[in-house]
């Protein structure tokens, strides 16, 4: 076992940037408590009493439809905790909540607020892609974005990317699970009520997320051996490989990416594979997952069976159109009737095989498994939705489909839950418990751009929070976590995530096939 100090504190071969800011300190930016915000108020009485607007973007008070972070959750008390935190720690603001689930409604609350002389915004993303944030920042007033962790995150990543990359001056940002950045990071409105710029508060906020990430996490990493295709042997399996796309009622080939070959099937094939698929061995199947899941919670055997029936069926399919890779539009296909099972736990059983289940019918990051299952021999790729904590100095990795075989079919077992599906609480998925202390590699190939992009981080928890998907696997990244805000925008939120120092290995396999490497942290 070897140790490593801090993942910010690099080997000298490393490339190392730091995310500078030439933001001047602010007093009074980091106050934490009443006490400070009562202080400030009485040494600056003469200071007028800025009035910010809080908006909510969110589907409603009590979610209505499946989505992070599940349908039926109750957002009330989240947003009377935030209205609470903030009134008690700033006397000297006045804060005027409100709710939005789109950019009309918040075009409506601007012009309103022409009339009400807002000095400044708080914009909380509750859910992922309600269009708020974009509306309220053309004010050119100062706005804070931030993040309900497990339940905006994807909208808050790519749309705090594009803020990031259209160098916008009046928005700053927080992305974390601990109330005292929040305070933190509002306290630095007063550089605007103190008659700064709002390039000063976007400044000072982001001062202060420097100031409060954690870095200091000391991390022993476990060795982990690889066995490695070369790239030019990789490239070759990859031509030899297929992916079948199950997007919706059409079929016909598609345009190959990273030269795999790529087939679209109509989920009519698909469904009567499960359809038809032996009754006695989908049975069979799921007493195997109940004997070796750590616990099952919500889902019932009936399920199970048909879940066995799905991964009999994708088998089969896979078979019979000499593939090794199958990814599904899983959600618009049982919504709209043309499956009747959730994919997930046969995904799941597929990539323990050293075969490749991959969701959403995502068609790069199914490629990314393919090529890096390929070039490890095996090793599975967990697809997710990844959420930033800086308050943990973490990235961690979401979604409802991982393997417990990390290390590939051969490797050792990782204990696992069966859950519902997490948005809809319905069908059966998986809760894996993955290994800690190893080297991760974070990757997504893109085909049209010639490009991988990569980010590698050391696996250290598995977070149980019942928001957002079931597997959550809570990483320290490798460099500047400040750089991994940047390329969501461009990327999409999906990420895969492989075990293992996969950084020389995919860089000769980008030069293998004269892509480019794309490092984001």
């Amino acid at each position: 076992m070897k140790s490593l100090k801090s993942t910010r504190n690099y080997p000298a071969s490393m490339n190392r940037r730091r995310f500078v800011t030439s933001c001047a300190a602010c007093v009074g930016c980091f106050s934490a408590m009443p006490l400070a915000g009562m202080n400030f108020l009485s040494e600056n009485q003469d200071l007028k009493k800025m009035r910010i607007r809080i908006m909510y973007s969110l589907h409603a008070d009590i979610q209505p439809k499946p989505d992070w972070p599940n349908v039926g959750f109750d957002f009330k008390p989240v947003m009377e905790r935030i209205n609470n935190v903030l009134s008690q720690n700033f006397p000297d603001f006045e804060f005027l909540p409100v709710k939005a689930t789109g950019p009309e409604q918040a075009k409506k609350i601007m012009r309103q607020d022409k009339k009400e002389n807002i000095d400044g915004y708080i914009v909380y993303q509750l859910n992922c892609w309600n269009r708020v944030v974009q509306t309220v920042a053309e004010t050119g007033k100062p706005v804070l974005y931030a993040d309900f962790q497990f339940g905006g995150s994807g909208g808050f990543l790519v749309y705090n990317a594009a803020f990031l990359r259209s160098e916008s001056k009046n928005v700053g940002f927080v992305s974390s699970s601990n109330p005292n950045d929040l305070i933190a990071a509002v306290a630095c409105f007063r550089e605007v009520q103190k008659g700064g710029t709002v390039e000063d508060f976007k400044n000072a906020t982001a001062q202060a997320r420097i100031k409060n990430t954690s870095l200091n996490q000391i991390l022993n990493i476990q060795q982990d051996k690889l066995d490695l295709l070369s790239a030019e042997e990789c490239v070759k399996q990859m031509q030899q490989s297929k992916i079948l796309a199950f997007r919706d009622t059409k079929s016909g080939t598609l345009k190959p990416l990273a030269g795999i070959p790529v087939e679209q099937v109509s989920f009519s094939e698909l469904n009567a594979a499960w359809e038809t698929a032996d009754k006695d061995h989908a049975t069979e199947v799921a007493l195997n997952w109940q004997k070796n899941a750590k616990n099952i919670t919500g889902v019932s055997f009936e399920t199970l069976k048909t879940s066995a029936a799905m991964y009999i069926g994708m088998k089969e399919v896979l078979k019979k159109h000499s593939a090794n890779a199958i990814t599904v539009n899983c959600l618009g296909g049982f919504y709209g009737g043309h499956i009747h099972a959730y994919p997930c736990l046969g995904f799941h059983e597929l990539n323990n095989e050293g075969l490749i289940g991959a969701c959403e019918c995502d068609l790069n990051s199914t490629a990314t498994m393919v090529a890096i299952t390929t070039l490890s021999k095996g090793r599975p790729g967990y697809i997710s939705d990844p959420v930033i904590d800086t308050s943990k100095g973490q990235v961690i990795y979401a979604h409802c489909v991982a393997s417990n075989k990390v290390f590939g079919p051969s490797g050792s077992s990782n204990p696992f839950s069966i859950m519902t599906h997490s948005e809809d609480r319905q069908g059966a998925s998986v809760r894996s418990y993955l290994p800690t202390n190893y080297m991760t590699t974070t990757l997504e190939i893109h085909s049209d751009k010639k490009e991988i992009l990569m980010h590698q981080a050391v696996a250290v928890d598995n977070d149980p929070d019942d928001r957002a998907c079931r597997t959550k696997l809570c990483a320290e990244p490798l460099g500047d976590i400040e750089r991994l805000f940047t390329q969501w925008d461009k990327w999409g939120w999906h990420r895969v995530t492989f075990y293992g120092d996969l950084k020389e290995p995919v860089i000769a396999l980008a030069d293998a096939l004269e892509f480019k490497v794309v490092e984001e942290a």
